[in-house]
This record gives structure tokens, sequence and C-alpha cells, in this order.
């Protein structure tokens, strides 16, 4: 339980075809990177700094994303995700003596601040009872304080292998601490109190944490398989905004990480928040560079320049990597505008944050042309409107996905849709459950289209939902697969963007489709898909 209660996973709510799909959040942010302390490789959400702080330690200098954090609360952020990565830090130990032994503890967070003690008693333990033991773990904020930042209690423990409550299998369910090396022939003393101590008597664990080497790309992309790294994220809840902080205040993120993160975000519904190398140091530098950089992906947006921020723990203005500032100035324009209409009012940083270079009207249209936004700190209604993009925008990509807002739009119906409907695979695969599928998933469309959060035309023109016996075939239905295909119409009336939804047992995959480029109406419309799926031609997965 504590671990749910710190990672803050619960499990959603099943809901049927009778209730209305819940709208996804926008602006949930996820951070990779270094920390000065805190649980490592596990999704944590944090819903303000000062949660932060205490579970993660707060500003440390060397952790770039302890202050991309900082910059994402004080610019309106409300939610986020903190995944952290360490290179060969080393947890501290605790011994308590045991007889002529001894029993080592090993904490299961490493870093020099993770600062544990422990405490043992015989109270409730027969005399008879020679191996069993009572042992209460804490964590504290600092060496020697009293303030108890979280604590674990394990009653009848037994220092014998194989027993029902033996200490080293029990505590292979502790948030604080393992057993190390071999169980002593005795059972732990009991802790004395120090004179002039704590009512209760601890031992305290070593200064032999260590908190490791900064970070390289290796270590922020991790494993797939064992859910490390940014991959950790696959255990968490839904976000919509992914940052990478720079590896140290000198060294970019790599192109590697940048190509991990990007396919990361484009299987979960997501945008990675690309900083800008620190060699652009003029708006004319990065139009230069641009023509040769090698990334480019609808599933990144990147904000220029750097920003000037004060430095709590240096005491002066610094420059700093703007993905933190940058997600939350666009959750802050969550909250009054939706997503579609990104581009009807320019965000602007928070008070006490400045670009750090002037970038005038024509090198802000130039950059977005280019793909790359750029950040303000005063709004100005002589400037002119340039519409949000992303990082697809001066490449080859689809035209909806050259803009921030239609991309966020399509993020945000498929993230809806998907989380929506997953009831279906509780019910029957057929006829009937696709019916009820089909006419939720029309219901929460057409109030979008209402809202104006399609290109409008007549009627069917903006929007079409298809859960029948055409995306559902024997064959996938043997696989215990069940499908939905839906499209919107982002630019022009007809012109439809198209996804496919499975549901299996274990996993929901959304993938796009293109069964109906040249479609103009909703009969033709139906024709184009049913013929494209016969021929095999529509991408399924």
């Amino acid at each position: 339980m504590a671990e749910r209660r710190l990672s803050g996973l619960e499990e959603p709510e099943q809901r049927g075809a009778d209730h209305a799909i819940e709208r996804a959040p926008t602006a949930v942010t996820a951070f990779v990177g270094r920390t000065l302390k805190g649980p490592v490789n596990r999704p944590v959400v944090v819903a303000s700094f000062a949660q932060f702080q205490q579970i993660f330690g707060g500003l440390w200098q060397p952790s770039t994303l302890s202050y991309a954090v900082e910059h994402f609360f004080e610019n309106g952020g409300r939610t986020a995700v903190i995944v952290r990565v360490v290179n060969g830090a080393r947890p501290p130990t605790l011994t308590l003596p045991a007889g002529e032994g001894v029993l080592r503890l090993v904490a299961v967070n490493p870093g020099s601040r993770e600062y544990l003690r422990a405490s043992v008693d015989y109270d409730g333990i027969g005399e008879e009872e020679r191996d069993r033991f009572n042992l209460v773990l804490q964590r504290v904020r600092s060496a020697g304080s009293e303030l108890v930042e979280d604590q674990e209690i394990f009653r009848r423990l037994s220092i014998t292998p194989g027993s029902d409550r033996c200490v080293e299998d029990v505590l292979l369910a502790s948030s604080l601490a393992r057993v190390v090396g071999p169980l002593p022939a005795q059972r732990p003393d009991r802790s004395v109190r120090e004179p002039g101590g704590p009512a209760v008597g601890y031992v305290n664990s070593h200064c032999d944490g260590d908190d490791g080497a900064p970070l390289t790309d290796y270590d922020i992309i991790g494993s797939a398989t064992e859910g490390t790294g940014l991959f950790a994220l696959q255990s968490g809840p839904p976000f919509n905004f992914l940052c990478i902080p720079p590896l140290t205040r000198d060294q970019d993120v790599g192109l590697s990480t940048l190509l991990v993160a990007a396919r990361f975000c484009r299987d979960r519904q997501a945008l990675l928040m690309v900083d800008p190398p620190a060699s652009w140091e003029s708006a004319q530098q990065a139009l230069e560079e641009l023509r040769t950089w090698p990334f480019r992906s609808e599933n990144a947006v990147m904000y220029f320049p750097r920003v000037m921020a004060f430095d709590r723990l240096r005491g002066r203005m610094e420059v700093f990597a703007p993905c933190g500032a940058a997600a939350g100035m666009l959750a802050r324009a969550d909250e009054t505008h939706p997503v579609w209409a990104a581009g009807t009012e320019e965000p602007i940083l928070r008070r006490g944050y400045r670009p750090t270079v002037t970038v005038s009207d024509v090198e802000r249209i130039r950059l977005a042309q280019a793909g790359v936004n750029t950040l303000t700190a005063v709004r100005s209604g002589a400037r002119p409107v340039v519409a949000p993009c992303t990082l697809a925008a001066g490449s080859s990509a689809a035209a909806d996905w050259k803009y921030l807002s239609a991309r966020r739009l399509a993020l945000f119906v498929t993230s809806s849709i998907v989380q929506g409907t997953r009831w279906m695979l509780l019910q029957q695969n057929g006829p009937a459950t696709w019916a009820s599928a089909q006419a939720q998933v029309e219901a929460f469309l057409e109030l979008l289209d209402q809202q104006g959060a399609f290109a409008r035309g007549e009627s069917g023109e903006s929007y079409f939902v298809i859960c029948d016996e055409r995306v559902n075939t024997p064959q996938s239905i043997a696989e215990g697969k069940i499908r939905l295909l839906f499209g919107i119409a982002i630019s022009r009336a007809s012109d439809f963007q198209a996804w496919m939804v499975t549901h299996q047992a274990g996993a929901s995959r959304v993938r796009p489709v293109s069964p109906n480029r040249l479609a103009t109406s909703q009969r033709r419309l139906e024709w184009e898909i049913e013929t494209s799926i016969l021929r095999g031609s529509a991408v399924i997965t």
C-alpha cells in the first residue's frame, strides 16, 4: 500500500457504455532525470514543488531536473510525474548488532541524502521465541533529525531462514531497506536508548551512500524490458508532455535519447518537449543550425531561446533549459482555452522569467516555419500572430501535424477514446457491445464538434466512428481483440485523420490508419473504409 500511495498509480475505474467518455488530461508532464534522493526508476506523481521537495529533495545543483520541475510549477503546471535516474549511485547501509554477529541492511533508495535508522525490541515476544523480534525502520529528514518522513513497522520477524516471518523475505516488501549478506546466528540485540537521546533507541545508517556520476544518454534511455530510464513511465499514469532536461548544466541531451523518447511519446499519445541546444545563442544561429539539425518529429515541440531565472542555490540569475517553463506555460493556457484553440492567445512566461535573447518578429515567423516556437515574457498586440508548431514543421510530415493545436487535439481525442472504451473488454465481443461503443464515441465527438474542435461542414463531414464486423473480423475476435475505428476532420471537412483502437487483455493500442484520404462525403467514406479493409490496405494492428 505504501508504494501505491507514493506513486499515485491507482487503477482507473472501468466505466461502461452508459457513461459519457471522460476527457483525458491535457497537461500532465513527465520528467526524467537526476534528483537528490527518492525512488529510482519508479514514476511518482507530484502536485506541487513542495511535494517534489519532500520526496526527491528539492533543488540540487547537479540536478537540472530539479530546476525544470520548479520552473514547471512556477509557470502554471499542476501535475508532474517524476522518474529518478541514477548513474552508479550507491545506497547507505545499516548494521544491527546481533550477539557476536550483525544483521546488515541496505537502503532501497541510493544517495548520500538517504538517512535511515532502525530500532529493535522484543515487545510481545515470548521467552521461548528466541529467534523473534520487532523491527521499526524510519527515514528521517537529515542525519540526527527527529523529523520522520517515512516509517515501517514489522512485528514478530524471525532470524531463522525459511520461517514464515523470515526477516530476509519480509523486507522484500519494504520501501526502505533490504537484508544484505548472511543472516546472523542470533536475533538482533534490543536497541538501547542513549542518554539524552530519543525515548526509543535507534541505530543510524552509515555515511556510505553515494550520489553517483552525472547521467549519460544510456542512463536516460534505460531498458524497455527492465522498465528503467524513460521506460519506467510504462508503469505510470498517462502523461501529455515529456521533459528530459540537459544531462548537466553544460551538456545537452543526445540525439539517441531524442529519437527513443519521441518514439516512446508517439506510442503514449504524448509530446516530447525538446530543449534548444545550448550553442544556439541567437535566432539567426538557430535558423542556420536548423537547416542540418537531424531531429524532426510530429510528436516533439521546441521553444526557443533558453530562459533566465533566479537560482535560489547560487543566489543569482542563471540560464536554464526552457522545457519545464514551457510545459508549465502550456498547462496554464489550458485552463482558459481548449487545446484546439491554442493559437488564439499567445502564452507568456511568468514574472521572474525572461528569454535569454531578443527575437524579432521576422525571426519568430522564420523559426515557426522551421518548426520552433518562440518564448516571450510580455504580451503585445502589435506582434504578428504565429501559430504554435511542432518539430514536424519544415519537414515532409502531414500538414495537419505541423501545428501544435492540431497535434494536441488529435492526442487528446485518441487518449480520451482509448481510456473511455476499455470497458469493452469486460463485455462480450459482439454486435451489441460494438453498437454501444460506437454510440458512446459518437456522442463524445459530437459534443467536441459542437464546441468547434473540428473542421465544420455538412452532417457527417466532421467525424466518423465505425465499430462493427468490418473492423472486428472473425480472426481478430479469435485473437481476443476488439476494435474501433474513428476519424476527425482537423483542417478541412471530410479530410479525416483516422485511428484504429485495439483493446486486448493486458494492453490497449491505437494506430493511425489511412483508408479514405480522398473521401468527400459520408457515403463515400463508408465505401472507402469497407473496400480498403477488404483489400488489406488499411493499417490495422
